[in-house]
This record gives structure tokens, C-alpha cells and sequence, in this order.
């Protein structure tokens, strides 16, 4: 029997598809059935959490530099970049990479041109730059950035996507990387402009492939003086140009040849088939439930892309059918970030995809048969269009067990704020609170001071860089510092973490599915590659528990085998590391949990 998609809108009670005996015999991802599960902390107190902005007093105070400050006169100027957290030395402990850009006929004297810059994570709160050492003082017009082990050797290594020629640095584990993109083939003839990015074993070898979002055929040597530059309307305001009207380019996908080389296999495997388009942001999740990772990418000004994987090495892209290549009402959208999430708890992933100014973002919700639906209005994300929406991330701020989401903001026309039109070049970010029955209710006013900080904000990560239980935000932010948007008081309530070690899968476990049972409510993620807008946030897991203190089943599948394991009454509020074939061989219990 296969249950019709519910949305109890005005009730806290959803009612469980089967006893809980058959939820804990069945694997999630091999039901049929929608799982319905009663809500148990939509009616409770909402927790007292408070985003603090602490990027300066954390050590982060490098500015950003992109573009002209007051005036845009090309594309590249209004885009902007990602950024990551991740662990680049396996301390246990998230640490900082920001990426960089340039500005249009600059001539920086030697060694004064801005760069990327990678930080330590000094276990108080603080971090310490440790660029020079490194090797990843990158110069020029960096977009996205993703994270995974490509060589399985144990260290998470690092994919940089540029305005020209992209760059893979491996991990060396000593604190140091090197620019092996030569050597492992990635190296295109002709420049190109990357954007986003993301890992995945799309054929479930062991070994982690890449996907590459190329966003505009773009010349930077050819982009006009200021004297020649020919400037495009906007609400009658003369502003650069695109991306309309401007060449789309094609992505790229790469094989895995497992020696620590690539092979292009963007052809043979169908990604070339949609023709190019204005690709920004992939993701790669398994959206239909049947062992093997997809891709969606937020693309801009056209129909965003769902590449279904075949099994055998090829991808058909199934968006439109499958109803999120365009809103509800059938039109084009300018996609820019992704985020991902069972924010209903019924077993199938969804998709929340950002937008332009004068446009609402989506909110695309999987029905389990294949296609998804667009439940903006019903869910109420699509009570804000005033904003260029760009980062986002499905984020549970108060650890109530059910995600929420934080969204970031920035236009992309400083012109604007010489006009009345109702716009502001800087713009404060949203938070929606997951109400637990398929609603969402926008609660930025009361989140604190770092949501309502202006900025012309784009990528944006998602961690627990503090280790004790309270999920943040990091965010890139256009000419300006960097913003840390400290999560005070989420850990209120209970909280499980989980961090995944492959040993025949890929050896960050991308695309290992994580469920977490407590009562009647059921919860589920995957590790997953480059998210939010060309960004890389935290690879474990989190999971907020509400009042519940211990977990009834964790249950992981691992994706080159397809096997699971189980794990029964876990304590809460402490960080498990789960290797494959192992179980669970390293546990932290923060002081403060």
C-alpha cells in the first residue's frame, strides 16, 4: 500500500505508517511507505537561541575583496564565492578555509594581491591563519570550494573552482597541501569559470568522483576597460550585463580512475545532454531511495537540472518531469543555492533552492514516487521576495529534532541604494523555524543580532565548530570581513553527532546515510560534498534530540556495500565516530553538554 502525501497543517500529531517494531526491522531507504511520525516538539517552548556575529574576536579579519565596491561593470564582479569548514589536520575540530577574489585592472604591488586563507581551529573559540604554511594562498577570482578523500589516504583534500583554471590540492597531513591538478588530469585546456562543486562515488567503486558546475564562457583578459564597457537595464537603472544574453557553458563530471587520477566522462555518462546552462551550485544526494547517488544544480535564469544515476554510469536528467526544474507556476528561476533535508521526517530527501530579488526561493517537496512538489507558499518559506538569496543551509539551531532553515542574503547591484525601490544592496539573513507539521515560520527578528547584520552576504557554511552540540554559521560577505555567526544557547536541548570513516566505501563516507531513531520520530542525513552556494559545510552528521537522552537505534548504510549497521541506546550530546566494519571507535562528550 502506498500512503497519499499528508500535510496536517494545523495539528502537531502525525500518525506513525506501521508499529515501531516494523520502523526499527525495516531499513527507511528500502520502504515503500511514506514514514509519518508523531511530532513530540512542535507545541514545546521554543529554545532562547541567539546568533552573535564573534568573526573578529575569532581571529577572522581578513576582508574580502570582489569586485568594484560602488559600481559593477561585469558578471564577475557581482558573484562572488563560497567558503568551508572542514578538518583539514583530523583533530576533531572544524577549521576555516575562505576563499578570495580580485578587483578589474588591478595591478596589486607583489605579494599585496588578496588571497584565500586557510584557519586553524585553536579548540577556544578563536582561530589562527595558517596560510603561509599551508601552501593555499590562492590568488585570483576563487568561486567554489568543495571537501572529500579522493586518494582514500585519510585526509580530506581540497577542490577549488576559479574564474580560469580550477585546482585540486591534496592533503599531505602535515599541515600542507599540494596543486596536484596536473597530475591527476583535471587540468582543461581552456580556461573556464567554475562555480560549485561536489564529491560522490556516482558508480559506488570506493572511490570519490567530482562534479563541476561551469557557469558563463567568460574571458577575463577580454572583459571591457571602463571607457568601453556597454552597461544592460534593470528597473531602468543602467547595470552590468547578464547572465541573459551571455553564453552558458557545460559541466563536467570526472571518474575516479583509483591512482589518484581523473577521467572526463562527461559524454559517455549524459551530463552533457541538457546543453550548457548557467550552473551554480550540485549537490548529490540519493533522492529517490535506491542505493545510488543523484545531482541537482541550482541554475540561474533557466530551468535547474536533476540528474537521476542509471546504475550503470550514466545520468539522465529527469528535473522536469520530476517538477523542480521550475516553480509551481512553470517558470524559470534564478537558482543560486541548494540545501537539502528531510525536514518532514517521512523518508524522502527535499530540496530548498535560492533565488533572485522579486522571487521567492523553493521549497521542493519529495513525494516519494519520483517527482517533488512546490510547496513554498503552503510551507511558508515564500512569505520573503525581497531579497537575492544566496547560501542556505538546513540547520537544526535548537537541537528540537527538527530542521530548520537559515538563509543568507546580498543583491548583487550596489546601484540599487541610490534608488527608492524598496531594495537595499545590504541585506540582513532569515531563519525559519521547522514547526514540525510541514510548516515553517519565519523567526529572524528574534534570532539575534548576528541575523539582523546587513551584509552582501553569498556563501555560507554550517558546523559545530565549538564541539559542543550548537550548530553555526560561517558566511562569506562581498568587500567586508567574513561573518561567525556563533549559536548561543542551541544546546538546550539534546543532540547527537556522528562522524563516518569509510574502509571500502570513499574514506570521508560521502553518500553513507545516517538514521536516528528516538520513539516514534525518525530523522535521517547523508555526508554530502559542496552545498549551500559553492560552499562545503561540517561532514558529520548532526541530529538534535529535543528532551529525549538516549537514542533507540542509530542505523547506518554504507554506500558501496549497501550494508547497515546498527547501533541501540546511545547516550545523547556526545560525538560518535563510526568506522565501517567497526562501529562506533572513538566517542567526546563536550564539558559543556
Amino acid at each position: 500500500m502506498i500512503f497519499p502525501r499528508r500535510y496536517f497543517l494545523g495539528s502537531s500529531l502525525l500518525m506513525l505508517g506501521g508499529g515501531l517494531t516494523d520502523a526499527l526491522a525495516t531499513p527507511l531507504w528500502k520502504w515503500k511507505d511514506s514514514l509519518l511520525v508523531e511530532s513530540t516538539t512542535a507545541n514545546q517552548a521554543p529554545s532562547q537561541v541567539q546568533f552573535v556575529d564573534v568573526a573578529q574576536q575569532a581571529g577572522l579579519t581578513i576582508p574580502n575583496v570582489w569586485g568594484g565596491v560602488d559600481r559593477k561593470r561585469s558578471i564577475i564582479e557581482t558573484k562572488g564565492s563560497g567558503l568551508a569548514f572542514f578538518d583539514y589536520d583530523n583533530d576533531g575540530w572544524l577549521d576555516i578555509y575562505l576563499t578570495n577574489g580580485s578587483r578589474l585592472d588591478a595591478d596589486w604591488p607583489n605579494g599585496k594581491a588578496p588571497t584565500s586563507h586557510l584557519y586553524k581551529n585553536n579548540r577556544d573559540g578563536t582561530f589562527t591563519d595558517v596560510t603561509e604554511k599551508s601552501g593555499l594562498g590562492l590568488t585570483g577570482w576563487q568561486t567554489g570550494v568543495c571537501v572529500g578523500d579522493y586518494d582514500n589516504d585519510g585526509w580530506d583534500d581540497l577542490f577549488c573552482c576559479f574564474l580560469g583554471h580550477n585546482r585540486l590540492f591534496h592533503n599531505n597531513g602535515d599541515g600542507t597541501f599540494t596543486d596536484v591538478t596536473h597530475k591527476a588530469g583535471l587540468r582543461q585546456e581552456r580556461g573556464r569559470w567554475g562555480a560549485g562543486c561536489t564529491f560522490l562515488d556516482y558508480d559506488r567503486d570506493g572511490h570519490l568522483d567530482l562534479f563541476v558546475c561551469n557557469y558563463i564562457k567568460l574571458d577575463p583578459e577580454k572583459i571591457p576597460a571602463a571607457s568601453e564597457t556597454h552597461y544592460c537595464q534593470w528597473k531602468g537603472v543602467p547595470i552590468m550585463c547578464g547572465p541573459r544574453g551571455l553564453p552558458g557553458d557545460t559541466n563536467i563530471l570526472y571518474r575516479n580512475n583509483g591512482d589518484g587520477t581523473f577521467t572526463d566522462v562527461s559524454e559517455k555518462s549524459g551530463i552533457l545532454k541538457p546543453g550548457p546552462r548557467y550552473s551554480i551550485t550540485a549537490v548529490s544526494y540519493d533522492f529517490d531511495n535506491d542505493g545510488w547517488p543523484d545531482i541537482y544544480i541550482a541554475v540561474d535564469s533557466e530551468p535547474s537540472i536533476l540528474f537521476k544515476n542509471n546504475h550503470d554510469g550514466t545520468f539522465t536528467d529527469v528535473a522536469v518531469m520530476a517538477g523542480c526544474a521550475y516553480n509551481s507556476d512553470g517558470h524559470e528561476q534564478a537558482g543560486m543555492g541548494v540545501a537539502v533535508a528531510d525536514y518532514d521526517c517521512d523518508g524522502w530527501f527535499d530540496i530548498f533552492k535560492t533565488n533572485f530579488v522579486d522571487d521567492t526561493c523553493n521549497l521542493y517537496h519529495n513525494n516519494g514516487d519520483g517527482t517533488f512538489s512546490d510547496l513554498t507558499f503552503p510551507s511558508g518559506v515564500g512569505a520573503n521576495n525581497r531579497y537575492v538569496a544566496w547560501g542556505c543551509g538546513f540547520v537544526d539551531y535548537n537541537n528540537d529534532g527538527w530542521t530548520d532553515i537559515l538563509q543568507v542574503n546580498g543583491h548583487v547591484y550596489p546601484e540599487v541604494d541610490r534608488y527608492n525601490f524598496g531594495e537595499t544592496f545590504k541585506n540582513p539573513r532569515l531563519v525559519y523555524k521547522n514547526l514540525g507539521n510541514g510548516t515553517f515560520k519565519d523567526v529572524s527578528s528574534q534570532m539575534g543580532p548576528g541575523i539582523g547584520e546587513r551584509f552582501s552576504s553569498r556563501g555560507a557554511a554550517f558546523g559545530d565548530y565549538k564541539n559542543d552540540g550548537t550548530m553555526s554559521a560561517l558566511i562569506l560577505n562581498l568587500n567586508d570581513l567574513p561573518s561567525l555567526l556563533r549559536n548561543d544557547g542551541g544546546n538546550k536541548l539534546n543532540w547527537i553527532k556522528i562522524k563516518l570513516v569509510g574502509t571500502k566505501c570513499n574514506r570521508t563516507a560521502i553518500g553513507a546515510r545516517v538514521r536516528v531513531i528516538t520513539g516514534k520520530h525518525a530523522q535521517m542525513d547523508e555526508v554530502h560534498s559542496g552545498t549551500s552556494v559553492m560552499s562545503q559545510s561540517d561532514l558529520r552528521l548532526h541530529f538534535g534530540l529535543g528532551k529525549v537522552e538516549t537514542v533507540d537505534l542509530i542505523e547506518v548504510k554504507w554506500p558501496t556495500t549497501q550494508k547497515i549497521e546498527r547501533f541501540a541506546q546511545i547516550k545523547a550530546n556526545q560525538i560518535l565516530t563510526i568506522r565501517e566494519g567497526d562501529g562506533i571507535v572513538a566517542t567526546f562528550k563536550p564539558q559543556t553538554a
